[in-house]
């Protein structure tokens, strides 16, 4: 059972989302933002519904944190996103100063670490595999549905 609190319960927060994703034809990709151990924003990817091939879960799940903490940098907080972040949604996160990082999947092909760490902030800690299986077995889904 989860418990509240801890690098589980918010990736399964972040999973619930990437459904909202693939219940709407959308790359199941969720991400949740999370301060003082409540989630103050969440996300999932739009590309499709919005037309708009910026519209992915982290860049989502950053405007609600903003507006909700009413400044632009997220510090003290943590995005718990199911796919690792690509390198646009890394420099997003990059300005936005954000504490941590949690990602439950690497994407090999597009995901910021194929070019190294330099695309996120000095003083951001990235964390993952958390829940690793269950985020790749969402897209896996998916993406077989498709073929």
């Amino acid at each position: 059972m989860l418990t509240p609190y801890n690098d589980d319960y918010f990736m399964k927060q972040a999973l619930d989302e990437a459904q909202k994703a693939y219940d709407t034809n959308e790359v199941p990709v969720g991400a949740v933002i999370v301060a003082k151990n409540q989630i103050i924003a969440r996300g999932h990817n739009l590309t499709e519904t919005l037309n708009d091939v910026t519209a992915h879960a982290e860049i989502q799940a950053i405007t609600a944190a903003a507006q909700y903490l009413g400044a632009k940098y997220l510090k003290g907080c943590t995005l718990y996103v199911t796919l690792e972040p690509c390198c646009m949604c890394a420099g997003a996160l990059y300005w936005s100063q954000i504490d941590k990082i949690v990602f439950g999947a690497r994407d090999e092909k597009r995901g910021a670490g194929t070019i190294g760490k330099s695309l996120y902030h000095p003083a951001t800690l990235v964390l993952n595999g958390i829940m690793e299986n269950e985020c790749l077995d969402i897209l896996k889904g998916f993406f077989a549905k498709k073929r």
